[in-house]
């Protein structure tokens, strides 16, 4: 198995990427009911009666390596959200991070700058990655600036790029780190970490 389509688990100090699976449907449920979060017009989290298609969903594709998705774990080991790799290109050294959803309770406590800075170590050092890419709503501001805070660069709007659940058209906001950048990247996310109040 190559390092483009191992499924690893990924362990910080206050957050573990574990492989998503079906037996997890239940813990997922109970999560994105804390703070209701398919309610968002902005984004395409799945609400409690069609977590089991979206876990499905992910399964596939990791079938087809064109994902490997994970549920993450706070300190507590309690499941509180998902997050995936996706859109691999093995051939271009590209993948997407995105996908992530966090329970109310754990948005804004340094749980995320921990998770993304497991999967951008996961992308560069072991996949080889040239470019990681993050794709979000134009009008999902608050995703926006997490993944700028990442260190991150946008690079520009797709334009009616994507239909949402409700049929309205997204506007795609594209931001991307590539492997020049990482070292430099990765001393910012660590120094985020360090800080009071992001080491949680």
């Amino acid at each position: 198995m190559s390092t483009w389509n191992a499924i690893p688990t990924l362990k910080g100090q206050h957050v573990t990427l574990e492989p998503l699976s079906r037996d997890h449907v239940p813990a997922l449920q109970a999560a994105v009911k804390d703070g209701e979060l398919w309610t968002l017009w902005y984004t395409a989290i799945p609400d409690p009666e069609g977590m089991l298609a979206y876990v499905d969903k992910a399964l596939a594709l990791l079938e087809t390596g064109k994902a490997i998705p994970f549920v993450v774990r706070d300190a507590s080991g309690a499941i509180v959200g998902s997050t995936r790799f996706g859109d691999i290109e093995a051939a271009h050294r590209r993948v997407q991070i995105g996908w992530t959803w966090y329970a109310k309770r754990a948005q804004r406590t340094g749980l995320n700058t921990e998770a993304k800075a497991l999967l951008l170590a996961h992308a560069f050092e072991v996949m080889g990655c040239g470019r990681v890419e993050f794709f979000t709503h134009f009008m999902n501001h608050a995703s926006r600036s997490a993944i700028a805070r990442l260190g991150a660069k946008e690079e520009g709007v797709l334009r009616n790029h994507m239909r949402m659940p409700d049929g309205s058209w997204r506007d795609t906001v594209v931001f991307s780190i590539i492997d020049g950048e990482w070292p430099a990247v990765r001393a910012h996310l660590r120094h985020l970490m360090a800080r009071r109040g992001d080491a949680a």
